[in-house]
């Protein structure tokens, strides 16, 4: 007799769990069973169509995995260890053994990675080879003086990211480079001499925020060190009023406006520039590939700089923006306190606000963010507006609380972020809207309510809207959740500071769909591969596709990858290579 089953422990010992059996006649008969002794495969099945039938159809169709051709040449498998094509198919179906089902599982996602990388390089290459870009000059008179201005020295993170920006610069073909910065690492600083660069070269330079608030704040900000260096900065948003627009237009097209700042509202069609040379985009990631193409257009094959705070894992990095040359500025200025993070339960609630009144009595200001503008009747979540009138009425009589969120105008907004940063706001109740943008140094405590509904990259953002002056500063996370998994996420915020390993930690707890704000993230459809679990595996993708590309980039010496590729990268991000 032979069994199979799930092996349990009972109170009459040892017992298998609902058994697959079959009479064998002698002691060492072959076993017919497809599921006894070995390892079976489980696939996914329709109604009316049976484990074993959909087993025995496979096992059929498995002797034509034998004609398959194998793309990849025998050095690369070799140097990768890597079984060939055909034995994979077949041992993922029916392996001998478990370690046959691991090479045969690593080779097919190692075949998923390779075509995507692959095709992600062969994006770069055509996009270079035909955009004519221009070369600029970035060694003069306006990066000096402006590194002459700083009060402060480049960390080793912003010079290293500074050398490769001016290095793709020089080139002819237009530059495409990501620079990833934690909060407050200085990405700013970095894309003033960029645009500096590009100025001293006789271009315009445009900056593309995706909110007001946030092109408010980098206007603000860049017209400080233009100023200085005597060249002029307008801003343009949805609020900028007819006259003011028609004169940014002007300036713009006879070529006297050398940086223009804003919102979307660059891209519209009055937008004309006389010479666009460079276009830095801040927070890419919260616009659309469209609205990136379309501020691109108004100019020749601009340079292109994109930026982001918010830090995404490596494998993410490399599967969404394979086709851009990604920098990271991994350091923070000296000097930087680290923020303290504390996770609280509703019990604690009044120590949180005996910290704020304690902070508010030294003149600091803090920030109550709550996930909700208005009363949910389905969540029992705190709302930003009847929150607000609570803490002014009955919490905070004493001080002035301000309220913030999405739903205000602009000319709103900008009206309570200038009331916060000049200080006659102690405190301000808001929503999410300042999660990237506000900047006030004089700001020492962040409390986020219910910040188990947040994920942890977004906890770290709102985390950095303190921290930014020269003061200790407190950011308490209020747990709402009894859940086991929401407190060991919000631990990994109280004992690291580091955005990027946040990022990775937030990837792990959530999946990287829901990282990036969607589960319909433009993410590619991998049958096998996983980004959380399989990283190791792209590493190695990638290095095999630089080393494809270095040695033939046209792929005529492996028709066979060439092909595999076009039908792989199709279906695997939705579109073709070229276009």
């Amino acid at each position: 007799m032979a069994a199979s089953g799930l092996v349990k422990g009972s109170k009459y010992g040892i017992t298998l769990d609902n058994p697959d059996l079959e009479v064998l006649s002698h002691t060492g008969d072959q076993i017919a069973s497809m599921i006894i002794g070995r390892v079976v495969p489980i696939y996914a099945l329709t109604e009316g169509v049976a484990p074993d039938l959909m087993r025995r159809a496979v096992l059929g169709a498995l002797p034509a995995a034998q004609k398959l051709r194998e793309p990849l040449p025998e050095s690369l498998r070799q140097q990768y260890q890597l079984v060939n094509l055909s034995q994979a198919i077949s041992e993922i179906h029916f392996p001998a053994d478990g370690d046959r089902l691991m090479q045969a599982r690593r080779r097919l996602i190692f075949d998923e990675f390779f075509y995507l990388q692959l095709g992600l390089l062969k994006r770069r290459q055509q996009q270079r080879q035909t955009q004519n870009g221009r070369p600029l000059s970035v060694h003069g008179e306006l990066v000096d003086r402006f590194y002459e201005l700083l009060p402060f020295s480049l960390t080793e993170a912003q010079q290293r990211v500074v050398q490769d920006i001016l290095a793709d610069l020089q080139q002819a073909a237009p530059m495409n480079r990501l620079v990833q910065g934690d909060v407050g690492s200085g990405k700013t600083v970095v894309a003033v001499i960029a645009l500096l660069s590009a100025i001293q070269s006789g271009y315009q330079t445009a900056f593309m925020a995706p909110t007001e608030v946030l092109a408010e704040q980098h206007y603000q900000k860049l017209v400080n060190w233009f100023n200085t260096l005597h060249l002029p900065v307008e801003l343009l948003t949805g609020s900028t009023k007819a006259a003011k627009r028609r004169q940014i237009a002007t300036q713009l097209q006879t070529g006297e406006l050398p940086l223009l700042v804003g919102t979307h509202a660059l891209i519209q069609d009055q937008v004309e520039f006389e010479r666009l040379g460079l276009v830095v985009i801040d927070e890419q990631h919260r616009f659309g590939v469209q609205q990136r193409a379309l501020l691109q257009q108004k100019g020749q094959n601009p340079h292109v700089l994109t930026m982001t705070a918010t830090p995404i894992p490596r494998t993410l990095a490399l599967t969404l923006h394979g086709d851009l040359d990604v920098s990271q500025i991994d350091e923070l200025p000296p000097g930087r306190q680290a923020i303290q993070t504390t996770m609280l339960t509703m019990r604690d609630r009044t120590h949180a606000y005996d910290l704020i009144r304690r902070e508010i009595a030294q003149e600091r200001q803090a920030y109550i963010i709550l996930p909700l503008v208005e009363e949910s009747e389905k969540l029992d979540l705190r709302s930003a507006v009847q929150e607000h009138q609570r803490l002014q009425e009955t919490i905070f009589p004493n001080f002035a609380v301000g309220l913030l969120h999405g739903r205000l105008t602009a000319a709103q907004k900008e009206a309570v972020i200038a009331q916060f940063r000049d200080q006659t706001l102690q405190i301000l109740v808001s929503t999410t809207v300042v999660e990237v943008g506000v900047d006030i140094p004089n700001a020492t405590v962040m409390l986020i309510e219910h910040a188990d509904r947040f994920g942890l990259s977004q906890l770290h953002q709102l985390r950095g809207r303190v921290g930014r002056g020269s003061y200790q500063s407190y950011c308490l996370l209020m747990n709402s959740s009894k859940n086991d998994t929401a407190r060991q996420r919000l631990a990994v915020l109280e004992q690291s500071q580091d955005g990027f390993f946040i990022s990775e930690m937030d990837m792990r707890f959530r999946g990287p769909g829901e990282v990036l704000g969607t589960r319909q993230s433009g993410l590619p459809d991998l049958a096998l591969a996983s980004l959380v679990e399989d990283q190791e595996s792209l590493e190695l993708a990638r290095r095999a596709a630089e080393q494809v590309m270095e040695t033939d980039s046209s792929l005529k010496a492996w028709p066979l990858m060439q092909t595999e590729l076009k039908l792989r990268y199709e279906r695997l991000m939705g579109g073709a290579i070229f276009t």
